[in-house]
């Protein structure tokens, strides 16, 4: 390599809340030569993408938010993918990121230089090194569109709902909207008015609970603003009633009967049909997959322009969709709810590590990360959102918070170590694994009798994150030399490995 590529002591793939989390405590801790290497032309991440008619929040705006960067100007208890854009864009300006922005900079590929210590990437913007590279690209960022027959031939409009077409006139259309999940509900309610016909393709019908959102007053907001522990003690309130209930979903899945009752009482008012009502009651213990939240889902799918079709979508045939119990529906617009790649995260096969062996080779059997964060043979690659991070009741900013003080320990490991880099025992990895999947066996993901995206192709639970985030801040706290080996600088001699895999220099 020549000396003209550019170095930086860290390297940041990714502007959504986990990127500018890091950049925030990596200034924070007097850390300046890094880049943030974005993809699009803005930052956001999924809250740029997700720009589908009804795209929100489901969990409170006063959680759904960094406790460093409070915004008392919410203007509802759930918020919409307009203001939690905007909230991002401010919290950019506010703490000096633009100069550190790096847009239209794709990684196409990061490998780890064992001679140099160091990592490099190419990027669709050109080549770079780094010392350190911290991945916060998210599990919602790539969408998943299944591979059905005949749709390459379809004359009419497809896409996926995280790639929303804006251009496309849904009004009077004949349209299918393909999956049920958090996205879907958003979604059908805001264009069934439009829409000529809506046929929705519901493999497996989602919980949903009623959605307890309120404008927030001017008076609030002002209290708020001028007494910031008001703020702080209702995001504290939040979260305490969150913690509260995981037990529930982690240990006592039974206990998860009290919130089905809800649920089946929202079904039950919203609608009126018993035959339509059969097809939407699920099979399985309430949280197994996501809990959706909306009250105007059901209603939606009342109207008499709305179809629930509960066979899969198997092929489309010219200008139908073809269900799997044989049905023909023709259609104008064919829109896909059917989620990301979360389990096989597609940066996997862009990253090399120290042997030779892209992190999508070395997770053949699943992933798994030490703390949520590092992975044997990647020597300073860090995670934010990382195996077994997710959540599935409460604010995915919480845990992006330890993953960050988890960061910052980390830089100053290195610092007061000397090494050149950390990599985690292969060991400490696997024993961390095992814990995870021995405790998540017994929670309602595992257990709840339904098939979701927080479990991967062979059943493990690679997902989420089997305990209180309290629990995970506590693991995250700091980092533990004793889980890793230290590499030396290049060119000392101690540390001269053949594959430039970790030798102990230090302790």
């Amino acid at each position: 390599m020549g000396d003209d590529i550019e170095h930086v002591r860290v390297a940041v793939i990714g502007s959504g809340f986990g990127g500018l989390g890091v950049a925030v405590r990596l200034r924070r801790e007097g850390i300046t030569d890094f880049v943030i290497l974005e993809r699009a032309d803005a930052v956001g991440g999924t809250w740029r993408d997700n720009s589908y008619p009804g795209c929100a929040c489901d969990v409170p705006s006063h959680l759904y938010s960094f406790s460093f960067a409070p915004n008392p100007d919410w203007p509802r208890a759930f918020s919409g993918q307009k203001h939690i854009r905007a909230y991002l864009e401010r919290v950019t300006d506010t703490f000096g990121l633009r100069p550190h922005l790096r847009f239209g900079a794709e990684v196409q590929q990061a490998r780890w230089n064992a001679e140099a210590r160091h990592w490099h990437l190419a990027t669709a913007r050109g080549e770079l090194t780094a010392d350190v590279v911290v991945s916060a690209t998210g599990p919602l960022s790539d969408p998943k569109i299944p591979d059905v027959p005949g749709i390459e031939n379809f004359p009419g409009k497809v896409f996926h709902s995280s790639r929303w077409d804006h251009d496309f006139d849904l009004k009077g259309k004949r349209v299918a909207m393909v999956g049920t999940g958090a996205s879907a509900i958003q979604i059908v309610p805001s264009i069934q008015p439009e829409v000529g016909k809506l046929t929705v393709i519901q493999r497996t019908p989602p919980w949903v609970m009623p959605r307890v959102d309120r404008p927030i007053g001017a008076a609030e907001r002002w209290l708020h603003g001028t007494v910031p522990g008001t703020a702080k003690m209702r995001r504290a309130v939040l979260w305490l009633i969150r913690e509260f209930q995981v037990g529930a979903f982690v240990k006592q899945p039974k206990l998860m009967k009290a919130a089905e009752r809800i649920a089946r009482g929202h079904l039950r008012r919203s609608v009126k049909d018993p035959g339509l009502r059969a097809r939407l009651t699920p099979d399985y213990t309430i949280g197994c997959k996501r809990i959706l939240l909306s009250n105007a889902y059901y209603p939606a799918l009342s109207q008499p322009n709305t179809e629930v079709v509960t066979s899969a979508l198997s092929e489309v045939r010219g200008s139908s969709v073809v269900t799997a119990d044989g049905t023909e529906r023709e259609v104008d617009a064919i829109v896909f709810g059917t989620g990301f790649h979360v389990t096989d995260m597609p940066i996997g096969d862009r990253v090399v590590g120290a042997d030779g062996r892209s992190l999508k080779e070395h997770w053949k059997d699943g992933m798994a990360a030490l703390r949520g964060c590092t992975v044997d043979g990647f020597p300073n690659f860090l995670f934010i959102i990382g195996p077994n991070t997710g959540l599935g009741n409460s604010s995915m900013i919480l845990m992006i918070e330890s993953s960050l003080n988890y960061v910052a320990d980390y830089m100053r490991t290195l610092e007061r170590s000397g090494a050149a880099a950390l990599d985690a025992k292969p060991a400490a990895v696997a024993a961390w694994n095992e814990e995870m999947q021995r405790r998540a066996a017994r929670t309602v993901w595992n257990t709840g009798g339904c098939k979701s995206w927080y479990l991967d192709a062979n059943g493990r639970n690679t997902t989420a994150w089997p305990g209180t985030t309290a629990e995970f801040r506590r693991a995250t706290k700091q980092v533990k030399l004793s889980e890793y080996n230290l590499l030396a600088p290049a060119g000392r001699p101690a540390a001269a490995s053949a594959s430039g895999r970790a030798v102990e220099v230090a302790s």
